[in-house]
Order: C-alpha cells, then structure tokens, then sequence
C-alpha cells in the first residue's frame, strides 16, 4: 500500500546486488526538489529540513544495512567461548568448602553436586549458542 503499481514495476526491474532500501529515498528526494521548483513547499529552509530528515533515515537505514552484512568476527566468539567455560571450571572449584567444621578436624573436600553453579552454567552456554 506505499508504492504504486508503477512504482512496484520500476523497483522491481532494478537490479541491485544487495538491499534496495536508497530507490525510495531518491524518488523522495526527486519528489521534494519537484515540489520546490512548483511552489509547494516555500523556501528552502523547509526544503533542507526535509533533506536532512531523509538523510538521518537513510544513515540509519544504511548503519543496520551494515550490521547485517558484517558478521562478528570468529576470534571474539572463541574468547566468549573460553571465558565461559573457564569461569565454569573456576566456579566448581571456587565454590566448595574446605574449612573443617570443628577446630583441629583436617577439612575433606566438600564434593557435592552444585545445582546453582549447573544452572548458572546452562544459562551463559544458552546465551553463547543464541
């Protein structure tokens, strides 16, 4: 319902490799000069408050482009990777109790299965594949 069949045609028939987003600004700002020169919109400080509104959309429009197409580098998930299972690692071994309960008793390694710790991991491994 924003394009005409016209329109629709003339977007269709050209050929871009990537996103076509910038055809609409362009007729826009086609559009805006032709409105000028017939009397429409009355000065130029309209006209240029127009263009620049078109131009913030169109940075926009062009910044999410560019978040698509570059995809994050593979070093910085392999860092992820590591930091999560490392601080896994550091957790079962940072979470046991080794002080005696009495004065004197020699402390045994308190070997429990740490549900917290498991869920906390599960959660970041969640976050790390999503």
């Amino acid at each position: 319902g924003f394009m005409t069949q016209d329109e629709l045609k003339k977007f269709e028939s050209l050929y871009s490799d990537f996103n076509k987003y910038w055809i609409p600004c362009v007729w826009f700002t086609n559009l805006a000069a032709q409105a000028r020169r017939d009397g429409r919109i009355h000065d130029d400080v309209a006209l240029r408050l127009l263009m620049d509104e078109l131009n913030l959309y169109r940075a926009k429009c062009s910044m999410l482009f560019h978040y698509d197409w570059i995809s994050i580098p593979l070093v910085y998930t392999q860092v992820v990777t590591i930091a999560v299972y490392s601080f896994f690692a550091f957790c079962l071994i940072g979470r046991q109790f080794l002080e005696p309960l009495e004065p004197g008793q020699e402390g045994d390694l308190d070997m429990y299965v740490p549900l917290s710790t498991l869920l906390q991991f599960f959660f970041y491994a969640g976050w790390l594949k999503v």
